[in-house]
């Protein structure tokens, strides 16, 4: 099963950025986005940015993921 996690675009140098999603941030390829801007939201599968994403699709999706999860508090 493959799974993508949007995150928001906080920097880019070239085709690489950082992105967080949830308060976590990683190193993100760009290169499939090379449109892709700070700010925008992109998910992100397998260290890749693979699609750019609109805010409410990426809260959507991260809401989503919080309930396959549940809570593990």
């Amino acid at each position: 099963m493959c799974i993508g996690v949007p995150g928001q675009i906080i920097s880019i140098i070239r085709f690489e950025g950082i992105v967080e999603t949830k308060g976590i941030q990683r190193k993100v390829n760009l290169a499939l986005v090379p449109e892709a801007k700070v700010g925008d939201y992109v998910m992100v599968h397998a260290g890749t940015a693979i699609q750019i994403i609109n805010n409410e699709e990426a809260q959507a999706t991260l809401k989503l993921l919080e309930e396959l999860v549940g809570d593990e508090e």
